[in-house]
């Protein structure tokens, strides 16, 4: 069964069908388009209808476009509408409309993208579940979700992220979400902001699209929970708090145990035991509003905590890796961890956390010792606080833990000057400039933390230090 007919498709987005087709799926970008895909012509650095031509030559059903573009025949598969984003946005609506799914959305200036795989790790276990691809969770990302999703999907997960004021009610509109969920509110694109007072307003405004009695999921622990339970009480929704100060799921223990996060909570005196795969107490406060989303949506508990066991971070989010520097003597090697994607003041101390509970392996390499080291690059959209949220780093107690931490960037030069001398690694101005420092900066034995906003490039050095030996596969 297709995703979507001609006929379909043009009645959802009142645009016109140039031929009989069909579509398997949606893309936007040419590079990863499968064949049967509808092609989107979005204007973004590029205006899309650039690469129609080619997205027909690799197979592509049909493309939404608002003109038939230069090099593409008057009669090729199209679906003509007068603004391309307009008309994904009503592609999206219909998908959301026509299927009887459990709808969740989430958000959260930390842990969306990591939220949302545990959910969809829980979840396929017991339907048929959709999820947002990586964090296609902005103005185009949500809609092209939607029109992805299979009319019979069971459960659908969709990711909603905001960069300014007023961006996540219109997305929450077009959603309409049986569940949502507020991972935490962080001091994360202050820049737009005058202080964490409107991000959580912001971030409070994904429930106004709940229906009476819909199941709002918020953390407890913020200095900005009130904001959060009061638009709970304000659209008489059904308000679950999670969290150490929840009232609804408790976290009473976390327990780091080498590779693994051992989680003992509560609900209604019932006891709740996890165990997560990977090190992380902030992954374990995700799992356990992911859990109360579970409940909250219908599905089974008990399942779903054995799914979730089976979670792993998604790329550049916290993935810990074995890299084997020795391709004879495997010993000889070093762990990474790659937080590369994003970072703030509140995922960076979560990080750091792990960094400083993490166990090195000492006898091995030339030093001999293994060391926990971090390489940090700027956080990004801070506004005026920026250079005393990066120097107030030095002073977290899993910093002071630390044995060498690395900076990249102008900003993070403000915490590399507060370093003791004998934790003081080197400052650099970009990822490029440290590579070539790489294989004299670490070491067999160490365990090394990746971590910087997006722009600052540091995929690349995580990339370099792959390159240094190779991954060992993780069993």
């Amino acid at each position: 069964m297709s995703l979507w007919t001609a006929a379909e498709a043009a009645a959802a987005t009142g645009g016109r069908a140039v031929g009989e087709w069909s579509c398997d799926g949606v893309s936007i970008d040419t590079r990863t388009l499968a064949p049967g895909d509808l092609f989107v012509a979005l204007h973004a650095a590029r205006d899309g209808h650039e690469f129609v031509a080619q997205a027909l030559g690799k197979g592509a059903g049909a493309a939404l476009v608002s003109h038939v573009p230069d090099g593409v025949a008057a009669d090729a598969p199209l679906l003509v509408v007068e603004d391309v984003l307009e008309g994904l946005q009503r592609l999206g609506a219909a998908a959301r409309a026509r299927t009887q799914a459990k709808v969740i959305a989430i958000t959260g200036s930390v842990g969306k993208t990591s939220t949302k795989e545990m959910l969809l790790t829980m979840l396929a276990d017991q339907g048929r579940t959709h999820a947002s691809v990586d964090s296609y969770n902005n103005h185009w990302g949500v809609p092209l979700t939607l029109a992805r999703m299979p009319a019979d999907t069971e459960f659908a997960i969709i990711e909603i992220g905001m960069n300014h004021p007023g961006e996540i009610a219109p997305l929450s509109a077009l959603t309409r979400p049986h569940a949502a969920l507020i991972t935490t509110v962080a001091p994360a694109h202050l820049e737009a902001f005058d202080d964490i007072t409107g991000i959580a307003i912001e971030k409070a405004s994904v429930f106004d699209s709940l229906p009476i009695g819909g199941a709002a999921v918020y953390n407890a622990d913020l200095e900005t929970s009130a904001i959060l339970a009061a638009k709970t009480i304000d659209k008489r929704l059904n308000g679950i708090a999670f969290g150490v100060h929840g009232f609804d799921y408790r976290l009473k223990d976390v327990s780091i145990q080498g590779d693994a996060t051992v989680v003992q909570a509560e609900t209604d005196e019932t006891p709740l035991l996890f165990k997560l795969s990977t090190p992380g107490r902030h992954f374990a406060m995700n799992g356990l509003g992911a859990l109360a989303v579970v409940a909250a949506v219908g599905g089974d508990i008990a399942r779903a905590i054995i799914a979730l066991g089976r979670w792993a971070p998604y790329k550049g989010r916290g993935v810990r890796e074995t890299i084997q520097l020795d391709e004879v003597e495997t010993s000889i090697q070093l762990d990474l961890i790659d937080d590369s994607y994003n970072a703030n003041p509140t995922s960076m101390a979560a990080s750091l956390e792990v960094l400083a509970a993490a166990q090195v392996i000492d006898g091995v390499g030339r030093i001999g010792k293994g060391r926990r080291i971090a390489i940090l690059g700027d956080m990004k959209e801070l506004g005026p606080d920026a250079v005393a949220l990066h120097a107030g780093l030095a002073h977290l107690e899993a910093t002071q833990k630390l044995d060498v931490v690395h900076c990249v960037g102008p900003l993070m030069r403000s915490l590399h000057d507060l370093l003791p001398e004998q934790q003081r690694g080197k400052c650099y101005e970009t990822a490029e400039e440290m590579i070539d420092d790489l294989g004299q900066k670490l070491d067999a034995g160490d365990v090394v933390l990746v971590k910087g906003s997006l722009s600052m490039k540091l995929g690349q050095i995580v990339d370099a230090i792959r390159k240094m030996g190779h991954p060992v596969a993780q069993t």
